[in-house]
């Protein structure tokens, strides 16, 4: 069993698809069916039953997945360690972050730390709130980044940054021409979400709570799994939502959205690292870029 049928296994395991793994390894189907037929053959065990053009993973594959991610993970930490002893030079950090974060936060500062560091390398996962905590945890990513709190004993958090939302709406809607609008009269129109398990959201459900009030409280008519979705359905004309300022600066200033006042606070966006491993020195150049950047 080597390190890199391991890897093509847990590929092909994530997408349940052989094709779709071989591409998105570099690999030809024909050398990714070969790794995982000699992996079965050698420990005379099925790890997929195969359905059509589909496969799925047999009892003993979803076990094996685990143990797999987890080999994995621990030969990774190795070869970091071992780029650690080169210092700088080269190595690999690891990301995950929501969406505000991933698209207009953070790739200002990567370029930064590439710039500095053009040997290591920073590949960038970008998803909500949840698959960020999980990346974290599977060992996916050595640094995520998320929009407001997480309740998680294993993961470190600190705050690196504030984000300013905003109440938006199209400049055809009746709430462009308001003052002020409150929670107790989000009701009065309809909204556009992401969808559960997004920081955004979750920001708004804190909001109505303290308001005494909760999403079914809504008439919510779009939940969409992307800022620009959402935001290109508020453009539209489909109803109210809570964004970030980084995500419709540019609508505002175009005229395309309109600024409705509204008591929403800042939200904080958090670093987070799993407690129990390695912090890497590329790790800590990258923490140490983010220091010199809030003592400005």
């Amino acid at each position: 069993m080597t390190l890199e049928q391991l890897r093509i296994f847990v590929a092909v395991a994530e997408r349940a698809h052989v094709t779709r793994a071989a591409s998105d390894l570099n690999l030809t189907q024909s050398a990714t069916s070969a790794a995982i037929a000699a992996l079965e053959y050698r420990h005379a065990v099925k790890l997929f039953d195969r359905v059509g053009r589909r496969i799925a993973l047999t009892d003993a594959g979803r076990l094996f997945l685990q143990e797999a991610r987890a080999i994995l993970t621990r030969a990774a930490a190795g070869e970091q360690i071992l780029a650690d002893l080169a210092g700088l030079k080269r190595g690999r950090l690891a990301f995950a972050a929501s969406q505000t974060i991933g698209n207009y936060w953070l790739p200002p500062r990567l370029a930064a730390f590439r710039k500095r560091h053009p040997g290591i390398e920073t590949p960038l996962v970008i998803g909500n709130t949840e698959t960020v905590t999980t990346a974290i945890h599977d060992g996916l990513a050595d640094i995520g980044f998320v929009e407001g709190e997480i309740d998680d004993l294993h993961l470190t958090q600190e705050s690196v940054a504030t984000d300013d939302m905003s109440i938006v709406v199209s400049r055809d809607h009746p709430w462009s021409v308001r003052d002020a609008v409150t929670p107790n009269e989000f009701g009065e129109t309809s909204w556009i979400l992401r969808e559960p398990g997004s920081g955004t959201r979750q920001l708004l459900e804190t909001v109505l709570r303290e308001a005494g009030r909760t999403l079914a409280d809504l008439d919510v008519a779009l939940e969409l799994p992307a800022n620009e979705a959402v935001r290109a359905a508020v453009e539209a004309g489909a109803g109210a939502s809570l964004m970030s300022r980084l995500v419709v600066a540019s609508a505002l200033r175009s005229g395309g959205l309109v600024d409705v006042a509204a008591d929403i606070p800042p939200r904080r966006f958090l670093i987070l690292r799993h407690k129990e491993r390695y912090v890497s020195r590329a790790a800590q150049a990258f923490r140490e870029l983010l220091d010199e950047e809030q003592s400005r």
